[in-house]
């Protein structure tokens, strides 16, 4: 059995019973959803909902991590060493969603964490990350379609890496609205990039996909509608910063405009509602994000969920296609 299955396995076990502990805890201490009285009608229901759900994730990584470091740290060490980062910068991004979470459902404070302060902390592990990446890999990047690398000067990689990362995890946390939207897609975006990482024996990507594919699975079992238990933004920054993390260091950040094509919507359609309201006090989509359009259209959530991941599947396949 390829070591990909056996980490995919051992995660799925994991994630599975982290969440039969956690999602008990996560009631007992009344961490419940709080739902917006001007989102759709059909949501209150959830109010009262377990959320924080993705301290199973964050959790089972550490674990995993942890197992992973000591299976593979005599045999490949080169590997562990640049797998670690990845790992943390995406608990990084989870810890940046634990901390607003916290504020909000434990300490009952209804803003959270300031946006300025949350946008401060996902800068700071963006920037770090990317100086990483600049002295592990350099600056090449690989043009989809024409199937070439190119290396851009450093002053131009450094900021669109950067920016790359913010967009990422906040397109992500925009599409975590629905019972199990986020899980579900970014799961299918996360099993491609693991596939190019086993296309370009990058172990290390393979390692940390295989891993998060893994709990996400365990975890949408209790996620999916009706669900037992929501991510936060515990969750869905991190599954974010495990994406960008993920693209950027197999050197194909450019693969997410088609891979990651539903996030990417679902932030467009709120900077278009937004904007157009602003300048003439009308809506273009009848709710955003996209997801909540398409619910007060008349599509139920399984509908959406069906049709988001089965359209993401799709991009995944077409993206394999042209690298």
């Amino acid at each position: 059995m390829s070591y990909q299955i056996k980490v995919l396995l051992l995660s799925f076990f994991v994630g599975l019973v982290l969440s039969f502990i956690i999602i008990p805890i996560l009631k007992r201490l009344k961490v419940g959803q709080i739902e917006r009285e001007d989102g759709p009608q059909s949501h209150l229901k959830k109010q009262g909902t377990a959320t924080m759900g993705g301290m199973i994730i964050v959790i089972g990584i550490v674990i995993i991590t942890i197992i992973l470091f000591m299976q593979y740290r005599k045999v490949e060490l080169n590997t562990i060493k640049n797998f670690i980062p990845l790992v943390l910068v995406s608990l990084g991004f989870g810890l940046v969603g634990f901390i607003d979470d916290f504020k909000k459902l434990v300490l009952k404070n209804t803003e959270g964490l300031k946006p300025s302060y949350k946008m401060l902390g996902l800068l700071i592990i963006s920037v770090t990350f990317v100086i990483f990446l600049y002295k592990i890999i350099g600056t090449e990047i690989f043009i989809p379609i024409i199937k070439t690398y190119i290396t851009i000067p450093s002053w131009l990689y450094i900021p669109f890496a950067i920016f790359v990362m913010l967009g990422t995890t906040n397109a992500v946390n925009l599409t975590d609205g629905i019972d199990g939207l986020a899980t579900s897609v970014t799961t299918i975006i996360i099993a491609c990039l693991t596939v190019i990482g086993i296309m370009m024996d990058v172990k290390e990507v393979v390692l940390l996909g295989s891993m998060v594919c893994g709990i996400n699975l365990a975890f949408l079992i209790f996620n999916m509608y009706p669900a037992k238990v929501f991510m936060g933004d515990t969750g869905s920054l991190l599954l974010g910063g495990v994406i960008v993390a993920m693209a950027l260091y197999l050197k194909m950040p450019l693969i997410l405009i088609i891979i990651a094509l539903i996030p990417i919507l679902e932030t467009i359609s709120v900077i278009m509602q937004v904007g157009y309201y602003k300048k003439t006090g009308k809506r273009i989509f009848k709710m955003a994000p996209l997801h909540h359009h398409f619910e007060l259209s008349g599509w139920n959530e399984n509908k959406v969920v069906s049709m988001f991941s089965i359209f993401t599947l799709v991009l995944c396949f077409i993206g394999l296609n042209i690298i």
